[in-house]
Order: C-alpha cells, then structure tokens, then sequence
C-alpha cells in the first residue's frame, strides 16, 4: 500500500492533571516513525494544573488539536475526542506513554487484514520495561489479571483503554465508551465486553510493545461511589440476573441498593434492552470463552 492510499489515524488523548507527562509522550508520539498519516487530538479533562497550557504557545513543535472541557469524565472525555476526530481509525493512548518505531503500522497491519477489530500493543511499566502484560482478562471480583506472553497475536477478554487502535466506523457502532459513566472506573472493561458481545473481536499484538506510566494514586479524585457506580451501570447494561447480583456483592464502603436506584435512574435498564436485541453472544458465552470464574 502506497503512502499516499494509507488512511488518516486520529490518536486520542485525554489528560488530567498530567504534570510534565502530556508533553513527554507527545514528544515519544511524534519522535517515532510511522508511514500514516496522524493527527493528535488532546482533551484536558479541567485539569488544574496547566499540564496542556504548552500546547497554546507551542503550536509549531505540537501540531496538535487541544479541546478543554470542564471535567467530564475518562469516558466522556474519550468520547468526546473521538467526535472531533477526521481519521477513519481511531487510537486511544492514555497521556503517560512512551512509544516505538513503526507501532502504528504494525498494529494497523491487524486491522486491515482483518484479523481483529480492535487491538492492543504489549504494554510494559515504563519504570520498570521487563514488566510486560499482554491484554487483560478479569478474576472473581471483576479485578484485572495481565496476560502472560502469547507467541502470536491473540483475542484478549479486555484491551487496555491506555493503547488501542479501533476503525471509527465501530467505535461509532457500538456508542463508543458508555456516556453514562462518572469520572473513572471500568471504562476498558465495559467497552471490552460490549466489542465482544457485539460480535467484534479484541487481540493483543505481543511484537509491538509500549510503555506506561503505572500510578499508585490518580491525580484527581476518585471515590468508592464513582468505580462501584460504573461497575453495576456495566452489569445492568451487558449480564444476566445473577451477575448482577454478584456484582451487587463486591459493593463496600457505600450503600450498594443507593448506587443501584441511582444506575437505573440513570437509563441502565433502557440501555440494556438496547443491548440485549442487538449482541450476538450472551455474557455466559463471554466468560466460558476466557474462563472468567465470575
């Protein structure tokens, strides 16, 4: 394929409260070769700390788009970047990441051939890089539990939201990330399993590997309220009877029947007759497939 056939890629970024880090990886983005052509979306999520100000003054070293909002959320934010996007693919890349030569095309190779309809690079710790995982899939508390290495690329029960390539054209399909989530928690999982559940596949490319900034802390707030909130919202939008109510189990430290009146005021159970008439496979089918023990 000619350069100049080879489809724009519109990479997404959101950031809040990044530091020095925007600036790091978008020096690493645009440092590393690819044959596409790119262009870079970044969304400053109300950061308080001017992690994106460069980006007014800097315009000629970071041809980047800039959009601001208010602090809408890690999904909204995602969402929201993807609306403003040219590309007919879309990369969402968290805004603590270091990259490699050719990553692009490589994973891009994938998606044209039509091996997979979403997929995720290795991501290692940039702290410490032979700390590597390979996709994720989930444990009995709906945690995540990294992949060992596949000598191949394989279908993964999660892809890390911090580094996917998606064709916009599914993304739109599927309603993207949930738009009715609050401020972070589960947005991997739950676009994971929608893309499954939906008939789409998810694969891990283990020869494209890139690195992440892990954090012990966010640098916003996050309560027990807002991950448990976004966790039964994902069990009324895609499992059956039963796994909502294990779901309802792992709720502690806040009032598991308040969060549930507030998810179902909120639309969870429109939205699960929407998702219901539509998917392909049921949830069962989901955790049978990667022998999820939920």
């Amino acid at each position: 394929m000619h350069t100049e056939t080879l489809p724009l890629i519109s990479i997404v970024i959101p950031a809040k409260n990044e530091g020095n880090n925007v600036r790091s990886t978008l020096v690493s983005l645009l440092q590393n070769k690819t044959r596409y052509p790119v262009e870079i979306i970044v969304v400053d999520d109300g950061s308080t700390d001017n992690c994106c100000h460069f980006l007014t003054t800097e315009q000629n070293t970071f041809p980047v788009k800039l959009i601001t909002t208010q602090g809408i959320g890690a999904a909204p934010a995602r969402n929201l970047g993807a609306e403003h996007a040219k590309g007919e693919y879309l990369i969402f890349c968290d805004a603590h990441l270091t990259f490699e030569p050719y990553w692009i095309d490589r994973l891009m190779e994938l998606i044209l051939n039509r091996t997979a309809d979403a997929i995720a690079p290795a991501i290692g710790s940039i702290n410490e890089p032979h700390k590597v995982g390979y996709g994720q899939t989930l444990d009995q508390r709906l945690g995540v539990v990294w992949n060992p290495h596949p000598q191949r690329p394989v279908p993964i029960a999660i892809i890390p939201g911090g580094c996917f390539v998606i064709p916009k054209s599914i993304f739109l399909d599927i309603g993207g990330f949930d738009r009715g989530f609050q401020v972070w928690g589960f947005e991997d999982i739950e676009i994971s399993i929608k893309l499954w559940l939906f008939g789409n596949r998810c694969y891990v490319h283990p020869n494209v590997k890139i690195l992440h900034l892990f954090r012990n802390l966010h640098p916003y707030t996050v309560t027990h309220t807002h991950v448990y909130y976004n966790m039964l919202r994902m069990a009324y939008s895609h499992f059956n009877e039963a796994r909502i109510a294990a779901c309802k189990k792992l709720i502690l430290h806040t009032d598991a029947n308040e969060i549930e009146r507030e998810v179902l005021e909120y639309g969870a159970a429109a939205q699960r007759v929407r998702y219901y008439a539509r998917r392909k496979y049921d949830d069962d089918w989901l955790f049978r497939q990667f022998r999820i023990p939920f």
